[in-house]
Order: structure tokens, then C-alpha cells, then sequence
């Protein structure tokens, strides 16, 4: 008799972590292909289009700029490359991701140089059409170091530290002012009105008045530095120049001048400054400036050229040949 054996009682296998991790990798395995084939096309669209806006910014092709870190026509030719140990779907979207994030900054920034180029280019133009340049043999072109400045009809250039002018003859050393002159300049009655600003213009007018210029030229220059914006300010920057002038020192009064005519073409004494700076001019054997000035001043205020200041304008265009 054959005696039966009781069979084994199936005992369930205990899922170990190296069991338990292998299957839960598996499973996510096949819930990410999905997801990651979906963000592989969505990657492949991004970049087609990124390279389509580098061939607009950069016409000619990408490599004469950078380097381009995404290259969609390598995966095209059936080149695949080989993904780093321990990367996952997930870090390389992310990688991929963080080069098309990097790819668009470069690209808007070269949008931007662009477009600041063309307003640049926009604005010189503009210049050009205007009168912003002078014409070919004006004192512009032949004088490269001027400094120009637009007043109200065009541009008149001004002798600054940089432009070559004659040198001013040697002045006598300066010596302490005599006791009489103290006492004179002491006498010039400084006015109290109320308008602090203006006391202080009167007061350098009553200075330059009694010529006393050096004394004129440190009150005008000191109201002006005080109250800017005052104003009488066209007038005390044409009177410093006519200080200046006054005092043997064109070059300095021509300096004044055109910074008054630039500051404010319609100011109070700004067509004045303009023919105050042409006779500068001349006191420094400058025709051509000179004449250029008187152009502008006959351009830009024909009314005082036949009204208030016909007298200095006719009588300047007197002393030089403009032909």
C-alpha cells in the first residue's frame, strides 16, 4: 500500500524591496512612454520653430552667431544620441527645455540690438532730411571737431576747448585789484526787491555796466549757478559772454554765446547771442563761422533782422564777404 504524501501547503512568496522595486519600475516604465513620446513631439515642435526664428533674426544661418545648442536636423538623419547613465524621461525634457529657454534669451536679445540699431539708423535720417548735417564744404564738414547744435531753423556749430583757433594774445599778469577799485566796485549798489534772482542779475548788469568785466563775469556766473531756470537767465548768459567779449576774450565769449543760442532758441536775448557770436567770430579771423551764424540768424529770426537788431545785423554782414 502506497501511502499518499499530503502536499506542501503553497506558501506565498514574500516580496522582497529588490522584488518590489523592479516591479514598480517596470509599471512606471509603461505609464511614462506614453507621456514621454508625447513630450518628445511637443520638444521636436518647439524646436522647428525656434530654428525658424533664428533663420528670420539671423539670416544666413545659425552658426555665424552661436553655437546653436539645439540641433533638430542631427535627430532627423537617424543620428540618435546616446542619453546619459541615470537620466530619466523626465530630466531630459527639463535639459531640453532649460537649452530652448536659453536659446530664446539670445534671441531676444539680438532682437532688441536690432531693433535699437534701427531707431538709430531711423533717427540719423531723420537728421539728414531735416538739416541735422550741413550741407558738403559748410564749416561742418570742413571742421569735424565742432560741436553742433539744432536751433530753430537748422544747425550752427560752436568753437569749443577741441577746435584749433587762433591763440589768444598773451595776457599781462594778473596783479591785486588798487584799493581804488575796490572802493569803486564797493560802490555799485546791489538791489534788494524781493527777487532774490534777479537782485543778483541786476547786480552783475550794473558791474558789467560801470565795466568792471572781471567782477560782471563772477556775479553773472554766480547767478546763473544759483538760480537755474530763473527767468532772466537768456540774458545773463548773453551778458557773461558780452563780458567776455568786452574783455578782449573771444574765444571765452563765444563759448557763452552759443550756449545760450542752444539752450533756448526762443529765449530773450537768443538771437542776440547769435550775433554776438558771429562778431566773436570775427574778432578771431573766422570768417566762415561768422557768416554761418549770420545765416542762421537771418533764417531763424527774420523779424529782429529787420526790427530790433537790423542795425548789428546789417552792420556785421558789413564786415565779412559771405559770398
Amino acid at each position: 500500500m502506497k501511502w499518499m504524501c499530503a502536499p506542501k501547503a503553497l506558501t506565498p512568496k514574500v516580496l522582497t524591496p529588490k522584488i518590489l522595486t523592479g516591479a514598480l519600475g517596470a509599471a512606471l516604465v509603461v505609464v511614462a512612454t506614453p507621456a514621454a513620446a508625447q513630450s518628445d513631439a511637443r520638444m521636436d515642435r518647439l524646436e522647428r520653430q525656434i530654428s525658424a526664428l533664428q533663420r528670420v533674426v539671423f539670416p544666413g544661418g545659425d552658426d555665424r552667431f552661436f553655437e546653436p545648442e539645439i540641433t533638430p536636423e542631427v535627430r532627423n538623419q537617424g543620428v540618435t544620441s546616446t542619453p546619459q547613465v541615470g537620466t530619466t524621461p523626465l530630466t531630459d525634457v527639463l535639459a531640453r527645455l532649460d537649452a530652448i529657454e536659453g536659446q530664446l534669451a539670445r534671441l531676444t536679445a539680438a532682437t532688441e540690438v536690432n531693433e535699437n540699431a534701427l531707431s538709430a539708423m531711423e533717427a540719423r535720417l531723420l537728421a539728414l532730411e531735416t538739416g541735422g548735417v550741413a550741407p558738403s564744404g559748410s564749416l561742418a564738414t570742413a571742421t569735424p571737431t565742432l560741436t553742433p547744435a539744432t536751433g530753430p531753423t537748422g544747425v550752427i556749430p560752436v568753437p569749443d576747448e577741441r577746435v584749433e583757433l587762433p591763440a589768444p594774445p598773451p595776457q599781462p599778469a594778473q596783479s591785486s585789484p588798487s584799493a581804488a577799485r575796490i572802493a569803486a566796485v564797493e560802490a555799485i549798489v546791489k538791489p534788494a526787491t524781493g527777487d532774490q534772482g534777479e537782485d543778483e542779475y541786476t547786480y552783475g548788469f550794473r558791474l558789467w555796466d560801470a565795466e568792471f568785466y572781471p567782477e560782471a563775469q563772477q556775479q553773472l556766473a554766480l547767478y546763473l549757478n544759483q538760480y537755474p531756470g530763473h527767468r532772466l537767465n537768456s540774458r545773463a548768459r548773453n551778458l557773461l559772454g558780452r563780458a567776455f567779449l568786452d574783455a578782449g576774450e573771444p574765444r571765452a565769449a563765444a563759448t557763452h554765446f552759443f550756449e545760450n543760442y542752444q539752450s533756448d532758441g526762443q529765449g530773450d536775448r537768443a538771437a542776440d547771442s547769435l550775433l554776438y557770436l558771429s562778431e566773436s567770430m570775427i574778432a578771431l579771423g573766422d570768417t566762415r563761422r561768422a557768416c554761418i551764424a549770420l545765416a542762421e540768424f537771418g533764417d531763424g529770426y527774420p523779424a529782429l533782422a529787420v526790427g530790433r537788431l537790423q542795425n548789428m545785423y546789417e552792420g556785421l554782414g558789413g564786415r565779412v564777404d559771405c559770398d
